[in-house]
């Protein structure tokens, strides 16, 4: 599982944009993003993993309730948040290989984050993340192959 065909049209879009159009990153930000960035983002979940576990039992604890409270985007929210954290999870191995399914995985974590945030009316963070984790992804994709 490397792309899903049915975002091919979104990751044109964003590529467009963020990969050519876009200011193009010094050569040398690049090569320490790839270098780094996998070791930034294995300390990165070992501290959400506890915030992880936390988040599911709470959302467990609260699920039977989501009718009548109207929790319903939160347990949503918490889901997306999880499904996020294992694509990072799952993205790990191969940001030290530099494979391209590490690449997409990280891609497919950083769409469910703006859906979270657009879901959670959080605009300021859809904005910024967005921006900042998309225009990273494509300046960097070159560098990671099959």
């Amino acid at each position: 599982m490397t792309k899903l065909n049915f975002l091919q049209p979104i990751e044109n879009w964003l590529a467009l944009y963020f990969g050519k159009k876009a200011p193009a990153m010094p050569k040398n930000i690049k090569e320490f993003i790839v270098k780094y960035g996998p070791y930034f983002s294995l300390v990165l979940l070992i501290f959400a993993f506890p915030v992880m576990l936390a988040a599911l039992g709470i959302s467990t604890l609260l699920t039977p309730f989501a009718i009548f409270v109207g929790l319903g985007f939160s347990v949503l929210s918490t889901l997306i948040a999880i499904l996020t954290f294992v694509l990072q999870v799952l993205a790990l191995p191969g940001l030290f290989k530099r494979t391209q399914k590490a690449w997409y995985f990280c891609f497919y974590a950083s769409l469910l984050t703006a859906l979270n945030n657009l879901i959670t009316f959080n605009l300021g963070s859809l904005i910024i993340n967005g921006l900042i984790a998309w225009y990273v992804l494509f300046q960097i994709k070159s560098y990671y192959k099959n």
